[in-house]
């Protein structure tokens, strides 16, 4: 028989491994960081790993499983295995504030809150809302594309420095 002091060092041990696994598509970030893990459970010999993808349809999710299996089997941690959890869908609200400091370092604007209900909008030419600069704070900025390099992102350029970043959309 396992101990529960076992088991708890184990899944400590496993959270300290995937705050070290980049998400393949902003590798600034761990898949921790982006709120993707959203539970390590241990029944005594398997560990098990919750998975939440950013959205259904992540051409990411199966990169990122087999990314959590390989850095746990490389930690001696294994054996292990990933469910993913669709509901409740992911939200941006999940990236942790490290998290949010590492996009804007990386060159991306992270997403605001959304917390809780959010009105549904059906308006043409919809002003996208003013963002500052990652790079100069500047908040002469445009929006260039609704999509930036994947489909979580839309593309903007600041008006001072001329730099474009991306601004990861709240979800």
């Amino acid at each position: 028989m396992v101990s529960l002091t076992a088991t708890a060092s184990r899944i400590d041990a496993a959270w300290r491994v995937l705050a070290g696994v980049p998400d393949p598509e902003v590798p600034a970030l761990s898949v921790c960081d982006l709120g993707i893990v959203r539970e390590v459970n241990d029944d005594g010999e398997t560990l098990e790993v919750v998975l939440t993808p950013t959205y259904s349809g992540c051409p990411a999710t199966e990169a990122i499983a087999a990314d959590v299996l390989q850095a746990l089997g490389a930690a001696g941690l294994g054996p292990a295995r990933t469910t993913l959890r669709r509901a409740p869908a992911w939200t941006s609200d999940w990236i942790s504030e490290d998290g949010r400091r590492k996009l804007r370092d990386y060159g991306i604007v992270p997403p605001g809150p959304v917390g809780g209900e959010q009105p549904i909008h059906f308006a043409a030419n919809r002003r996208a809302p003013a963002l500052a600069c990652p790079r100069c704070g500047s908040a002469r900025t445009e929006r260039l594309s609704a999509f930036g390099s994947t489909a979580c992102k839309a593309l903007y350029r600041c008006l001072a420095c001329r730099e474009p970043f991306e601004h990861f959309k709240p979800l």
